[in-house]
């Protein structure tokens, strides 16, 4: 069975990887064109083609995904089936070529958290329990029929970026076992159901990483888990940006206004909540490196 691997960031290549460690055949990949990056604008390859090209196997690299040519050339391929992991909106025409279909891993419990940011909207929500999916593409986004899920508890400090880690080897796994359903023709789709109380991860924008304090503190300690390590939680300090990758919740002190904040100049610096505060351990101040609370008052006056 020859397959087609579509992805872009470090958790895709963790799929990618599985299959091609568990002996599938990966006839190509597809994966976004290089990008100018960092100061000098050099051409960056993406995760997914470095370990593609490392491994000998094919890659393209569309910029419009019904570009004639493109489809020509993914036809070439020969794909039975296509396999998406983080990775663009797909045309039909693209996801409906293989004869036993284009399948997704989507790093939530469908049909819970469908969208862009699944793992950073279940840790801003406060979510106990988080997982991965594998279903069939379709027209509605994240709406396919799904063929495994697998759950993981999300602890009540973890972070985006360690629910990522965790996701990206579970959903390596649990992709890995999808293909070999597929292959052997062993599995069942089940339709998503459908609900009212569903709820979504649409993309984040940077308006969105602005802390309130006027919410109350264990909603303001979520969102800066959601956001940590990236986009980053941020708020402002003597009309500088502060970003805040981790934090402590602290009960609250009297005469102290959301938005206010206490610090003794050398050890701690926490901000006041709706009831609560926030008590910062790892920041990083507008034109400084990432460092600990400790590091930074030792250059700033507050």
């Amino acid at each position: 069975m020859k397959i087609v691997f579509m992805g872009t960031p470090d958790f895709a290549v963790a799929s990618l990887s599985a299959l091609v460690e568990a002996g599938f055949e990966v006839a190509g990949v597809v994966t976004a064109a290089d990008k100018p990056a960092g100061r000098g604008q050099m051409l960056q390859e993406s995760a997914v083609k470095q370990y593609a090209v490392a491994k000998g196997i094919t890659v393209l690299q569309p910029l419009k995904l019904k570009d004639p040519i493109f489809i020509e050339e993914l036809r070439n391929l020969g794909a039975d089936l296509q396999v998406v992991v983080a990775f663009r909106m797909l045309p039909e025409m693209v996801w409906d070529m293989p004869s036993k279909g284009t399948i997704n891993l989507h790093a939530s419990l469908l049909p819970q958290y469908r969208g862009a940011a699944p793992i950073n909207h279940v840790i801003i929500n406060g979510e106990k329990e988080s997982g991965a999916t594998t279903f069939f593409l379709k027209h509605e986004i994240d709406t396919g029929d799904v063929i495994f899920s697998e759950k993981v508890s999300i602890a009540d400090d973890e972070t985006a970026g360690e629910l990522h880690d965790k996701l990206m080897h579970l959903g390596a796994g649990l992709l890995v076992k999808t293909v070999t359903a597929i292959e052997s023709g062993d599995y069942k789709e089940q339709p998503q159901p459908e609900s009212e109380e569903l709820k979504h991860a649409p993309k984040i924008f940077k308006e969105d990483c602005a802390i309130d304090w006027n919410q109350p503190a264990q909603v303001v300690f979520n969102r800066i888990r959601g956001l940590s390590p990236y986009p980053t939680a941020f708020t402002k300090l003597n009309d500088k940006t502060l970003k805040i990758f981790k934090a402590e919740l602290e009960d609250k002190e009297p005469g102290i206004a959301a938005g206010g904040f206490l610090t003794d100049g050398k050890t701690f610096l926490k901000f006041a909540t709706k009831d609560g505060f926030i008590k910062l351990i790892d920041i990083q101040y507008e034109g400084k490196r990432r460092m600990s609370v400790e590091e930074f008052l030792r250059g700033v006056r507050l």
